[in-house]
């Protein structure tokens, strides 16, 4: 699977994915885990790689494809 996620929308991933993750630490009970969600926008803006943008065919890199 290619690159897909490129520039700003990167960025705010990992922001967003951090600020999540953040939230774990505020938390208290169950509810803390659902921070954990914030590894989704993380991983998906290190690795530049969306799978819900491969399946609706949108792609904000600006690197061509092969």
């Amino acid at each position: 699977m290619g690159k897909n996620v490129g520039g700003l929308d990167r960025v705010l991933r990992i922001i967003i994915g951090l600020g999540i993750l953040s939230l774990y630490f505020f938390l208290s009970g169950n509810a803390r885990w659902f921070a954990l969600f914030g590894i989704v926008p993380l991983f998906t803006g290190l690795f530049s790689c969306c799978l819900l943008y491969s399946v609706v065919g949108i792609n904000t890199c600006s690197v061509p494809k092969k």
